[in-house]
Parts: structure tokens; sequence; C-alpha cells
């Protein structure tokens, strides 16, 4: 990225879990400072779950520009790398139109692909990714892990005994590199953001929470029910991005009759309050030196934040 373009206009940086208010925040900033929005939520780019990801509104997104929403299919292939490219590519039109690039989303690894960078793994040959999904079809995924255990052990103890996606990759890394995935992690690459500024939202956990639950049940009186119809209708691998949106799961099962509405409700929000714990830890630990603000900071006042963007020149003004 241009420095000359980097200096005149810094992007900005919001990150925050679920339900925190990030989007109207930014949509907010974006009308005071000219800004241009850009999703960094790995589910929200995908198109057909608009209210169950809680994607901008059609009204919201009239607004002010918003951009990498629902540009995916729901069953096309999609990375952190991919997204990579795309928005440092919306953060250079930004710029160069005099915009202020908004960043916003909850997803950790998209915000610290762009400040501190991604290493550049080699392409897996597709032979070998369909060995060890053969192999997942025969063995399982505990047989896997007890593999990934033995050849990369650093790898395997952070992460869970089923998270099949993340012990294939392990070991397709192995195989296709002869270089373990957890020593790969350990370059130092390069971030393509030199500068931004940094916004992280931790609200009340307990507010957060109330919520979390409101949401899901507007959710249900909205179009989230015909949106999961719609999904499954193209029927999916169970293990796609798209299929893990909260509350997919659990509309699957209201619509075919093992849960009722009203656990299916119950058991979403309960998902979803664990999903934000999680959101809110992660950026605790990670977030360092990132500015924070709590949730009567931005939701019941806005001044503190507009400050902070004026003091720090974000606006074209």
């Amino acid at each position: 990225m241009s420095t000359h373009a980097t200096r005149e206009i810094l992007p900005l940086l919001i990150a925050g879990s679920t339900a925190s208010g990030k989007s109207a925040l930014a949509l907010a900033l974006a009308k005071q400072c000219n800004g241009r929005i850009i999703n960094a939520d790995s589910l929200q780019v995908y198109d057909g779950l608009r209210q169950l990801t809680a994607r901008p509104s059609l009204e919201e997104e009239a607004q002010a520009l918003h951009v990498l929403y629902g540009h995916v299919p729901p069953g096309a292939p999609y990375s952190v790398g991919l997204w990579q490219v795309q928005a440092l590519a919306e953060i250079e039109a930004a710029q160069a139109a005099g915009q202020v690039p908004i960043v916003v989303g909850g997803t950790g690894l998209y915000f610290k692909s762009l400040t501190e960078g991604l290493v550049d793994l080699p392409d897996i040959p597709s032979q070998v990714r369909a060995h060890w999904r053969q192999q997942l079809e025969i063995i399982g995924v505990a047989a896997l892990y007890a593999e990934l255990q033995q050849r990369d052990a650093p790898l395997a103890a952070r992460l869970q005994p089923s998270d099949k996606q993340r012990i294939l990759r392990g070991l397709e890394v192995l195989e296709a590199t002869g270089t373990r995935l957890s020593d790969w992690q350990k370059i130092k690459p390069q971030a393509p953001l030199q500068q931004a500024h940094k916004i992280w939202l931790h609200p009340d956990r307990d507010w957060l929470y109330a919520r979390c639950n409101l949401r899901f049940e507007q959710m249900m009186q909205g179009a989230a029910i015909q949106e999961v119809e719609a999904l499954a209708a193209l029927r999916l691998a169970p293990d796609s991005s798209v299929m893990k949106a909260l509350g997919v799961a659990e509309i699957t099962a209201f619509l075919q009759g093992s849960l009722t509405r009203e656990q299916a409700i119950e058991q979403a929000q309960q998902a979803t309050r664990r999903y934000a714990k999680r959101q809110m830890t992660w950026f605790r630990n990670q977030m360092v030196g990132w500015q924070s603000f709590s949730e009567k900071d931005y939701n019941d006042n806005y001044d503190k934040i507009f400050s902070f963007i004026s003091k720090n020149s974000l606006t074209t003004n």
C-alpha cells in the first residue's frame, strides 16, 4: 500500500464480539466521516444469510458504501488470505476516493491478517487434500488427531480433538511441504497495514448477553427460518463454513421436528452467548495496544469516539 495514501487517510479498524453494536457504530462514523465500510466478519461475506448473520440491512447499506458483504456464494471456498487481498484493495480504493476505510467485524484473524500479516504457505496439491479427506472418512477424526499429535504435537495441543478442518490442515501442510504447520506459524510475516487506528468494543457482559438473546428472538420473527430453508435446499456439506453460522443447526432441528420453536431459540441463544464470550476472551488477549471502549461510551454517547476520530485525523474535513 502506498505510504502517501496511508498518511492522508489512515484506516479505522473496529473489532467487537457479536451483538456489541459495532455495525451501528461503523455506520454512524461512516456518515460522519465520509467512510467506506469494509466487512471483517467471516460469515457476513456469504450471500443468503443476511438476517441470521446480522448483516447490515438494505436500508443501512443505502446510507453508506458497504463492501465485502454477501459477495461469496454459500458453498464457495473462502479464506482469510483471499479476504486480506480483497480488503486491502478496498482500503486503497477508499483512500483514493478520499474516504475513510472503516474495517468492521468480529473475526479476529481477519484483523490480524492486516495488522500482523499472514505466513505465505505454498498451495496444497489437490491430491494431498483428497488423500486426507478420504482418511477422515475411513478412520475418523479421532485417529487423525492422534496422528497429528505424533507428527505436530505443538499444533495438536492448540486444537480441539473434534476440529476436523484444522486437523486436516495440519496434516496436509506437513505432507505437502515437509514442514510442520506449527513451525510455519513461527515465521514473522510482514504486516500489510503499517499504520491504522484500532478500536475494539468490550461492553458489559450482562448487557451483551441480553442483546444476544433479543437479537435471536428478532431473527426468528424475521427471515431467519426462510434463510435456513433456502440454505438446506442447496444441500451443502455439513462442514461448510456457512453451515456453521449461529442458529443454523438449531433452526434446522426445529424444521425437522426434533426441537420445538422455544427449544431452538433457547439453544441458539446459549450458543450465541458462548460464542460472544469466546470472542471477548480472544480480543482481550490479542488486541494489545488497541483503543478500547466500553458499552456506555459508544451506545449511549458517541462523543468520546468521535473525539478519538477527530484527534487522530481520520476525517477528511
